[in-house]
């Protein structure tokens, strides 16, 4: 089967061409027709597999074949969970459409608003975003989704969950009802499915693989080894297999920017990225990983979404997600495209729980192995792994994603005990200015 043959234009197949794809990949071949016919989707597949192709091309189709309003108001909107990775979308969509007579843009916070503010205001079709800068922008009245035709959630497993659920609530109020959306992800937890049901009409489920499972050309390993030797067996692990690009995950940004700095120390040129950091030192660290001028990229969950690192051939987990979804979007970067890929993972004895939960989930066993000279010797109580909450959509609920957070998917802070104050007389007042609890503001991306 071609794209032809799923009944894209030739402008648009003329576009895929020139980027090297001939054939449709499964989650293409089995979208794009329903997206052609209107109808909405819960998508799920692999990552790696052309997810962002599969609802890139009907909606541009869609919206080329529409008649443009003189004043081109927004007609589909994607949102992604992090600015990278609606950078990217942007970048595809941007390809996808050079030959179509489309306007896209891109929002995402890190970046001053203004010139933002003037491409929305000089009228675009398609727009990719993250859910707090484009409220802002809204609040601003830079942006209407009053002719919103077709909604697009990329990652939504993650749009779903507590950090962004009231941000989507809020953008979708002020959307027509009568729309097509489209969901797209590589995990799907029966909870957040639940919570889907309240977005999608009489929806489609698409899948090419069993639910949340991973490429199958990725190997899985697991390492036991003491907390404290973690960084001394990644050195080694490095330094011995001579691997020139690694994509480390970390669960904090202080745990990023320790590695990194100890990286550093023995040698090995790497850079961190995590929400802490600004939006140019992010986009320069991805830079000098994907172009090999660094060996090792540090990351929080900021990267384990959508984003597309070529032929990326080695993952670690320097600690496990204590959400076992996590696990299949982070190894998700390398062992794509039908490329063959390792994912490590670096396994303490207070994570051993993490551990099983990923294998409850995938449904199989990892290879567990001991590197000699780093026999594990600590007997820390496991850590108990998150689970998701089982609200219905639109409804307030209890926090138990620890790595929800809303300018990136990252969890950095630790829970520390609240020490109880100590006044000498009266209680000072409250002088805030944020309400009697003195709650901080909300970020925005």
């Amino acid at each position: 089967m071609t794209f032809s043959d799923l009944g894209l234009s030739q402008a648009l197949v003329k576009a895929v061409e020139e980027k090297g794809y001939t054939k449709p990949s499964p989650i293409q071949e089995k979208a794009i027709p329903h997206i052609l016919e209107g109808k909405d989707i819960l998508a799920s597949a692999q990552t790696g597999t052309g997810k962002t192709a599969g609802f890139t091309l009907p909606v541009l189709q869609y919206l080329s074949e529409t008649k443009h309003p003189k004043y081109r108001p927004l007609r589909a909107l994607v949102l992604t969970p992090t600015r990278e990775l609606a950078a990217q979308v942007y970048d595809n969509v941007r390809e996808y459409s050079k030959y179509v007579n489309i306007k896209p843009a891109v929002v995402f916070g890190g970046v001053k608003p203004a010139s933002q503010i003037a491409t929305l205001r000089r009228g675009v079709d398609i727009l990719v975003a993250t859910p707090g800068r484009l409220l802002d922008l809204h609040a601003q009245k830079a942006v209407s989704f009053k002719r919103v035709d077709v909604l697009i959630l990329d990652e939504a497993d993650r749009m779903l969950d507590m950090g962004f659920v009231r941000d989507i609530n809020k953008i979708i109020s002020f959307m027509p009802a009568k729309r097509q959306n489209l969901l797209f992800s590589a995990t799907f937890s029966k909870e957040i499915k639940k919570l889907a049901s309240g977005i999608l009409r009489n929806p489609v489920e698409v899948e090419t693989a069993r639910q949340n499972s991973t490429a199958k050309k990725v190997t899985h390993k697991v390492f036991k080894v003491d907390k404290k030797k973690k960084t001394e067996v990644t050195v080694k692990l490095i330094k011995d297999n001579n691997w020139n690009q690694v994509l480390i995950f970390t669960r904090t940004k202080h745990g990023a920017n320790r590695l990194t700095k100890n990286l550093l120390k023995a040698k090995i040129s790497a850079a961190a990225i995590h929400g802490n950091k600004s939006q140019a030192a992010r986009t320069k660290a991805l830079k000098n990983f994907k172009d090999n001028s660094i060996r090792i990229l540090v990351a929080t969950d900021i990267a384990a979404r959508g984003l597309d690192i070529p032929l990326l051939p080695h993952v670690i987990n320097y600690e496990l997600p204590n959400v076992p979804e996590d696990y299949v979007h982070r190894i998700g970067r390398t062992g794509r495209a039908g490329a063959a890929g390792e994912a490590i993972s670096l396994v303490c004895s207070e994570e051993t729980e993490y551990q099983n939960e990923i294998e409850k989930l995938l449904k199989e066993k990892l290879e567990t192995k001991i590197i000699e000279g780093f026999e594990p010797t600590d007997t820390a109580p496991p850590k108990r792994a998150a689970t998701q909450s089982k609200s219905s959509f639109g409804k307030k609920k209890k926090k138990t994603n620890a790595n929800a957070q809303n300018n990136s998917t990252d969890n950095s802070k630790k829970n520390k005990p609240k020490r109880k104050p100590h006044f000498k007389g009266k209680k000072p007042a409250n002088t805030s200015g944020r309400g009697r609890t003195g709650a901080p503001k909300k970020k925005r991306f």
